[in-house]
């Protein structure tokens, strides 16, 4: 046979088994797939399971050993419960291409014999092989997807084409290579670079996965910056008892839900979806045509695979070029021609969950010029439809809420985003300092000075804030002379955090003089009436800062006794000689 495999191999793929690990929704913990991964590969003799591909590779039956394996993986693959629900991820060798037996149809026909469809399996392609001459990673995915295969690039951001493939031949799906999830919550410049490659690939309509999650603080960065789905140790480690698959992994669910925005609830997006409804990709052109002369007033439809996944959308221009052209008709409805096939039209879409934040679908939305809208999905399925129309009319909402939620006078977010900040901190699993700063002698410079210096003195204070704190502090003004500031920590030594407080302490002291009269200056205090109407000295203004800072091990944390320590302790600061008082919760 012109596949068969020596007898030995044949022995050493009876030793090997298959483990299966979850990919999940990264919202709400429900399974989208498990991707196959080779076991036992000591048992076979070999030091990794890389020297077994290897070592196949160079008697060139790669390609022969790799069906053997493809149908192991299938028949095991049908063996979990759930298997008609899921995806596949298989992993190819990119050095396939290089055999001599090479051809095509061939997992079509495993496929047919375990009555599966083509879209349940998805390949994994990586570049852990560059190869030379014809046979590169641009034709090997191209070969696939001309077959209607779901495709992925794996470790994507350390191989050699990168953005390249993205642009050549968009896949259907990203797998983030675990550098950039690595402790992403404690790397500033990981967390911008795993942002940049999501929101690229969302608005490619490509689907992201952040492959390799282990914490429970990388699964929430994840999560923010737009992943859709999660794969990890965090999650399940992979396992060879197809038994321990479930469909809901409600222990992660809980996390999230623990975990959802604050500033969110209550926030309905539902309202502005459109249910469009949608063409499957193998619908003949003919139906397409009708489609959009029954519904004069859609523009776009959205396109699903077999698994009611969105694949992109066809725009009514499309259709109008060709109805309106010499012959174009006849090439539509010619079932030879290219034109005819509903695929070759698709334009790509940005995708993200119902769940998402708002702030990253109108994100994804600002940073296309292009963009029409958003397909919204629903545990990965298709939801309904987002337009570009829409998306504005939420970001004008959006901009009216924190216009009036924002202090007027210092433009600082005011007490409504302080106090969904510190309900955060509450429900988090993670480090917070929180600091209250509170403006000393504050009222007697006011009686002195008036109330237009009073207003430059906090407006002076709020500015020394946005420019001496690092961008990723939250800086809220809670009124009056009373300031707030907050930072989820990245830190494993918070001493820097407490650093920046101290040093706004002493920016203030030593700028605020300057709104002194030379004799005030020269004396350092200045003449007033306490609160019962006495004459007495004050002195030049400075500020008290109440330090709050959250363990993430502490398992007492509420809003209410963040917010006693705060105020109580607030009142030990101005008796500080440094003006700063610290309190930790653990």
């Amino acid at each position: 046979m012109e596949n068969q495999l020596p007898k030995e191999w044949y022995e050493n793929l009876s030793v090997l088994d298959i483990a299966f690990q979850p990919i999940l929704n990264i919202h709400t913990g429900k399974i989208f797939a498990v991707e196959a991964l080779l076991r036992n590969h000591k048992e076979a003799g070999f030091e990794s399971i890389f020297d077994i591909f290897d070592e196949v590779y160079k008697k060139n039956i790669l390609y022969s050993f790799d069906l053997e394996l493809r149908k192991k993986t299938i028949k095991k693959f049908t063996e979990i419960a759930i298997y008609q629900d899921l995806k596949l991820f298989y992993n190819l060798d990119n050095r396939l291409f290089e055999m001599p037996n090479f051809a095509q149809g061939n997992t079509k026909k495993i496929l047919l014999e375990h009555k599966i469809k083509k879209d349940t399996i998805c390949f994994e392609i990586s570049e852990r092989h560059q190869i030379d001459g014809i046979h590169d990673m641009q034709t090997i995915m191209q070969h696939y997807k001309d077959d209607n295969y779901c495709i992925a690039i794996d470790d994507f951001g350390v191989g050699y084409s990168g953005y390249k493939l993205l642009h050549d031949v968009k896949p259907d799906i990203l797998k983030i290579d675990r550098f950039f999830l690595q402790d992403v919550h404690k790397h500033p410049k990981k967390k911008v670079m795993l942002k940049s490659i999501t929101h690229l690939a969302v608005q490619l309509g490509i689907q992201v996965v952040a492959e390799g999650v282990e914490t429970i603080e990388e699964l929430l960065v994840c999560r923010d910056v737009g992943c859709h789905l999660v794969q990890g140790y965090f999650i399940q480690r992979p396992t060879t008892d197809v038994t321990q698959i479930k469909s809901n992994y409600t222990e992660i669910s809980d996390i999230i839900n623990k975990d959802q925005r604050f500033m969110d609830k209550g926030y309905e997006i539902r309202t502005y979806i459109k249910k469009i409804p949608t063409l499957y990709i193998k619908t003949k052109m003919a139906t397409v045509i009708e489609y959009f002369k029954k519904h004069q007033e859609s523009t776009i439809i959205p396109i699903v695979n077999s698994h009611y996944e969105p694949v992109g959308i066809l725009q009514d221009d499309q259709i109008k070029d060709f109805l309106y052209s010499p012959y174009g008709r006849s090439l539509l409805l010619n079932d030879d021609s290219k034109k005819s096939k509903l695929k070759n039209l698709i334009n790509p879409c940005a995708i993200a969950d119902i769940n998402s934040e708002i702030s990253t679908i109108i994100e994804l939305f600002s940073n296309n010029p292009e963009s029409i809208g958003i397909i919204i999905t629903k545990d990965s399925e298709y939801y309904g439809f987002l337009s570009a129309r829409a998306i504005i009319t939420i970001m004008n909402e959006q901009n009216l809420l924190f216009a009036r939620e924002q202090n007027p006078l210092t433009k600082l977010p005011g007490n409504t985003m302080i106090e969904k900040y510190v309900w955060d901190a509450s429900k988090s699993k993670e480090t917070y300092l929180l600091c209250y700063f509170d403006l000393d002698n504050f009222k007697a410079f006011n009686d002195v000075y008036g109330f237009r210096n009073g207003d430059r003195v906090i407006q002076l204070f709020a500015d020394i804030l946005r420019k001496n704190l690092p961008q990723e502090f939250f800086k809220a003004h809670i009124g009056g002379d009373d300031f707030f500031v907050g930072i989820k920590s990245t830190h494993d030594d918070n001493e820097i955090y407490i650093t920046d407080v101290k040093n706004i302490v002493k920016k203030f002291t030593d700028d605020v003089i300057e709104f002194y009269s030379q004799d005030d200056k020269a004396r350092g205090y200045i003449l007033s009436k306490d609160r019962e109407g006495n004459k007495k000295e004050f002195p030049l203004l400075t500020v008290s800062a109440s330090v709050l800072l959250i363990h993430k091990r502490s398992e007492k944390r509420c809003v209410t006794k963040i917010n006693n320590i705060l105020s109580v302790q607030k009142k030990v600061a101005k008796h500080e000689l440094s003006h700063v008082s610290l309190s930790c919760m653990i």
